[in-house]
């Protein structure tokens, strides 16, 4: 009798979390993994700091090769094979190996889909011209470096103000190169408050970032095939290359053509333990929609500790156990050159329905002791359901030393937290890492007269 098959579409955080969890639970499990790039199990969040320079060997983003999943966990994880066509009824799946230039068939007991995001490709007049780039994947990344380091463009402009956008033009900075940031909203990073946003953007300015903010791109110039700028309906940006960073979305076409229900922004739907209404097939990671939990209800967030979260709980009950997946906060953390940026829960712009009443207070402090040499500056931004008082979210923006604080804040989330209780938690205090009052205890204390 041949051993039980678990096929997994996918090969990065979620797919192979899932298939070494699967292996934990059931060392008899047959496990395939197939993955259309070139890469498995890779952190892809180190990209912009491998473009920048700061990581030099790309062999650092590499977290497992395809040999070692079979040498150590007997898990076949094959590269540059693309999955065409799911076949349900069939308990099939159609591959195109793209090395070997053939289609053929794989059966399967148990499937996972773990097909992630994909980078927002806008359809703009001249986007298609050399010289314009996503990154997402590690080839973005590796064509990114080459380009700085052979080509030595003067001049990048960016599209998009969020997550992509800040990090990479921090990135092309360590380069000395001159940076433009074109973006939609009126200050970047639109997962945060405009008020805090305008912290950041502010920052981004002083880090000798151009910021045309409030206005879109409306297409590309191009010259002998190359971008040469980019347009928006108030100005042309000369650009010697050009990085679109107008956000991701989840890959879930697969799932589309098979009939399974999507939910919010086309994420394919699952139930806590990650399974989808077809039976014998699983979803995971940042093609899935989750819930947020602060208001329960649909939710997509595309974060690689979420998405390897849930490969866990789908490789455990794939493998006959029993775990669950509650949703999560969103709690994001990054930086851009000198400025921590991190934030959690819902923020102000998710109430303006008015469902839930709610107040605000925001503290600019200090990161240490003000004589402390390393002391610089922090913002918090603090949201409270008015009535109950229960936390709803924050916000940081500041100096080296800001942002890890965004982990008391969740933590405070998780438990349910008062914002009374949250001024009454006993928190450290010497002059290297906080005021004797920490920040999040003064905006705390704030708010609690607010509620």
């Amino acid at each position: 009798m041949s051993a039980e098959r678990l096929v997994i579409v996918g090969g990065d955080a979620a797919a192979m979390t899932a298939a070494s969890q699967a292996r934990r639970e059931r060392a008899g499990l047959e496990i395939i993994a197939l993955e259309k790039g070139n890469y498995v199990s890779y952190a892809a969040c180190g990209i912009p700091y491998y473009v920048g320079g700061v990581i030099k060997d790309f062999d650092e983003l590499l977290i497992r090769k395809p040999e070692e999943f079979r040498q150590k966990q007997n898990i076949e994880a094959r590269i540059r094979h693309e999955v065409l066509h799911i076949r349900p009824d069939e308990g099939t799946v159609v591959i195109r190996d793209l090395e070997g230039n053939r289609e053929y068939e794989e059966s399967y007991d148990q499937l996972l889909i773990a097909t992630g995001a994909k980078a927002v490709w806008p359809p703009l007049p001249g986007i298609d011209a050399e010289g314009i780039y996503s990154v997402l994947s590690l080839d973005d990344a590796k064509a990114l470096r080459k380009v700085l380091e052979h080509d030595r463009p003067a001049r990048v402009v960016i599209v998009g103000g969020g997550y992509i956008g800040l990090e990479l033009a921090e990135a092309f900075r360590l380069w000395d190169v001159d940076v433009c940031i074109v973006g939609r909203a009126p200050e970047l990073l639109r997962s945060i408050d405009p008020d805090m946003g305008a912290l950041v953007s502010a920052a981004l300015t002083k880090m000798g970032v151009h910021l045309h903010l409030g206005e879109a791109a409306s297409g590309f110039e191009v010259s002998s095939g190359r971008v040469s700028a980019v347009v928006t309906p108030e100005r042309t940006l000369p650009a010697d290359l050009v990085l679109v960073g107008a956000g991701m979305q989840p890959n879930s076409d697969l799932a589309k053509e098979i009939g399974l229900p999507l939910g919010v922004k086309d994420t394919i739907k699952v139930d806590d333990h990650m399974r989808t209404p077809i039976q014998n097939i699983w979803a995971a990671g940042d093609c899935v929609e989750t819930v947020q939990l602060i208001t329960g209800e649909p939710y997509w967030v595309s974060l690689a500790a979420v998405a390897s979260k849930q490969g866990r709980v789908a490789g455990t009950n794939i493998a006959g156990g029993d775990a669950f997946f509650p949703g999560t906060f969103g709690t994001t953390i990054t930086k851009a050159g000198p400025i921590e940026i991190a934030r959690t829960g819902i923020q102000e712009t998710d109430l303006s329905d008015g469902r839930i009443p709610y107040a605000t207070a925001r503290a600019d402090a200090r990161t240490c002791a003000r004589y402390y040499p390393t002391s610089e500056p922090l913002s918090i931004k603090l949201i409270a359901e008015v009535g109950s008082g229960r936390l709803l979210g924050g916000q940081i923006v500041g100096g080296a030393g800001s942002a890890m604080r965004i982990n008391i804040l969740s933590t405070a989330l998780q438990a349910r937290m008062t914002i009374d209780q949250v001024a009454s938690l006993d928190l450290a205090y010497a002059p290297p890492f906080s005021t004797t009052w920490d920040p999040v205890l003064l905006v705390a204390r704030d708010l609690c007269t607010k509620c």
